[in-house]
């Protein structure tokens, strides 16, 4: 065979001069693939493993913009330990910011450094003065006349120097430094070879109460079906609760083809309204109000009352049709037909959906499906919707949520996405990552120390809680879970404690909670005549109710910062496995919270916790306040286990404030 004498084609990297190297960055979501998640005001503290080869010092800069901004802001990154280095920065805009790293040789600073250490093992240093000399004429040849005049004169105080202890204080004084380290050189500055992303939510995509309600079932002075009108009433009494968001199931035209009847019914009374769900009728679609319900101008007049009390109406956005959508004559290829001319309705063998049909994403018009779908969004947006619950969003393509979330925030980057998909791990986070602000979670399922223990942490590690946010939901119209089923008022007690002081998100079904219902179809974890398929005439002003406690939860939650965060969650020990235990802490570590909540809610549960003194940063022996938010009792502490009792007939759980500053003199008033 011949030998070629043509030469290998040479490829170098774009200046191989640079030696700084970065490994292990965080956050960073599969390469910087997907964005990590925060809202305004909170900080991105960013890791990496930064280094070069050799001994020389390096110095690196975290680098941020905000998407609007065309220039990058830099913060000096400070060295941890073995190679890891951390910096911060604090997103005060809505949108998208980028983020990555820089760094550099810091030859000026290891020529300083082993000046020194020259000079202490007493060598000769004329050669070494002269090397530094040298850099920083470099540094004059950069800089700007003035800069330069005065690097100038370091150097010659440097090279004519009466000897080495006066050459060595002066390469020490701090303006040479500052000098040297503005006009470094820029050939030689190693830049991360990723830009990496953060969206940046409003505050309620991190920590808010929300209260779902049927519309339809609100009091109507005998008039059976209620509306956005009689929805006004109940303001008042939501926004004494505690809670800022008030979540509504579909208020569009609902279907009349194999309409939903009383409990699930598959043949439908006259009198039934059917599933809200199953949206669509002659009268309209997604767009459009259910006639009952009121008028657009009805609902835009409720939004205006919600706001007066500072909440904010949240829509179910449902992408389903009932046979009788106007899609289905409209956009035909929107669907999928089977061969006997019939359109597939949903089914989760063995539940059958024939009330609705599903849009088909493989549709050759598919972009035309997309279109429309988002202008749904656009819609509601225009009205003055800013938050949306997204039924089964885990059913339709992830392709379409990357796009459609992307295409709303160009010019609404307030709006919140929450995902109603109880189902895969991975899949719950990929639509996270796709950009939905919150998700309902397996929380509903998990009552035991050890369950929530785990799962807890679980959201709160990285990667996950980087762009997993989880909304808390003790019960939803689909979902009454077995404790509640059982346990009683002390069972719905402890959940919604769990949920409120667990997560900064969470969520109830009112009034079925507030009220404690909890008659289930035998063997189902689904309400006995649910709401989803009638009409609910709740006696509203029922003084068998927990509305008190909620809205104390709800006070304490808002006038506690440690609870505004979900991701400061620390489990204590306890000797008894029926007793959860957790700290919360603000982050600047001036509002603590320990919290203790029994898991039975049938019997006294007694026992010991530990507090973590090191974390409340308490010397041992010294005694601090624990201040019962709850029924505001006192007791003064000096120890780090503690005994409590929690009874079921009362409320089964504490909420610790402490107050690690306690001065004796002030706080014996307590106890007067």
């Amino acid at each position: 065979m011949p030998v070629s004498n043509t030469p290998p084609t040479e490829k170098f990297p774009e200046d191989g001069r640079r030696r700084v190297v970065f490994e292990g960055v965080a956050p960073e979501i599969e390469g910087g693939r997907y964005p990590v998640k925060r809202v305004i005001g909170e900080k991105v503290i960013v890791e990496a493993d930064i280094f070069a080869d050799g001994h020389d010092e390096i110095s690196a800069w975290l680098l941020f913009r905000h998407q609007s901004e065309m220039q990058w802001r830099k913060t000096p990154m400070q060295f941890l330990l073995n190679d890891r280095w951390r910096a911060a920065f604090t997103v005060e805009e809505l949108g998208i910011y980028h983020y990555s790293l820089a760094g550099r040789i810091e030859h000026f600073s290891t020529w300083k450094h082993d000046l020194d250490k020259k000079y202490q093992a007493g060598r000769f240093l004329e050669i070494e003065r002269l090397i530094g000399v040298e850099f920083i004429q470099e540094a004059a040849d950069r800089a700007g006349d003035k800069d330069a005049l005065l690097l100038r004169k370091y150097a010659e105080r440097i090279r004519d120097a009466k000897d080495d202890a006066q050459a060595l204080a002066v390469a020490r004084e701090e303006e040479l430094a500052e000098l040297m380290a503005i006009h470094h050189n820029p050939e030689l500055v190693t830049h991360y070879e990723r830009q990496l992303s953060v969206a940046v939510e409003p505050e309620k995509a991190l920590f808010g109460a929300w209260y779902e309600f049927f519309p339809r079932s609100a009091p109507s002075g005998g008039k059976g079906h209620g509306t956005f009108r009689d929805c006004e009433q109940l303001l008042p009494e939501i926004a004494r609760m505690g809670f800022d968001i008030i979540y509504l199931p579909p208020i569009h035209p609902i279907g009349l083809t194999h309409r939903k009847g009383k409990n699930n019914a598959t043949i439908a009374r006259e009198e039934d309204p059917g599933s809200p769900w199953a949206i669509g009728s002659p009268e309209g679609g997604h767009t459009e109000t259910h006639p009952k319900l009121g008028t657009i101008e009805d609902f835009e007049r409720l939004l205006a009352q919600a706001r007066g009390y500072d909440i904010d109406v949240a829509l179910d956005i449902a992408f389903q049709a009932s046979p009788e959508h106007p899609f289905v004559r409209q956009h035909p290829d929107w669907f999928r037909w089977r061969p006997d001319g019939t359109v597939q309705y949903a089914e989760n063998p063995p539940k059958k959906y024939e009330d609705i049909i599903p849009f088909d994403f493989e549709s050759n018009d598919w972009k035309g499906l997309w279109r429309g779908l988002r202008d749904i969004f656009l819609y509601w947006i225009e009205k003055g919707v800013t938050i949306f619950r997204v039924d089964n969003p885990h059913t339709k393509s992830f392709g379409f949520w990357e796009w459609t979330i992307a295409e709303i925030r160009k010019d609404h980057p307030e709006v919140i996405f929450l995902s109603e998909a109880f189902t895969r791990p991975k899949v719950m986070f990929r639509l996270a990552k796709l950009g939905f602000s919150q998700s309902y979670t397996y929380f509903s399922w998990r009552n035991t120390k050890r369950e929530l223990e785990q799962y807890l942490t679980e959201l709160c590690t990285p990667p996950a809680r980087e762009f997993f946010r989880p909304n808390f939901w003790p019960n939803t119209p689909d979902i009454l879970p077995e404790i509640l089923q059982y346990g009683g008022k002390p069972a719905f007690l402890i959940r919604h404690i769990l949920a409120s002081t667990l997560s900064a998100s969470y969520g109830i079904y009112g009034p079925a909670f507030e009220m404690f219902v909890n008659q289930a179809i035998p063997g189902k974890e689904e309400y006995l005549d649910s709401e989803k398929y009638e009409i609910k005439n709740w006696d509203w002003d029922d003084p068998e109710n927990m509305r008190d406690l909620i809205a104390r939860i709800n006070q304490i939650r808002r006038e506690n910062p440690a609870l505004q965060t979900t991701w400061n969650v620390n489990f204590c020990q306890t000797d008894n496995d029926n007793i959860l235990c957790y700290t919360k802490i603000s982050e600047d570590r001036e509002n603590l919270l320990l919290i203790a909540v029994s898991l039975d809610p049938f019997n006294r549960q007694a026992g010991n916790i530990q507090i973590p003194l090191d974390i409340l940063e308490i010397p041992a022996e010294q005694p601090f306040l624990l201040h019962n938010l709850l029924d505001d009792t006192r007791q003064i502490c000096n120890t780090e286990w503690n005994r409590v009792e929690l009874h079921p007939g009362d409320v089964p759980a504490i909420i610790y404030r402490v107050n690690r500053r306690l001065r004796r003199e002030q706080d014996f008033d307590y106890f007067m």
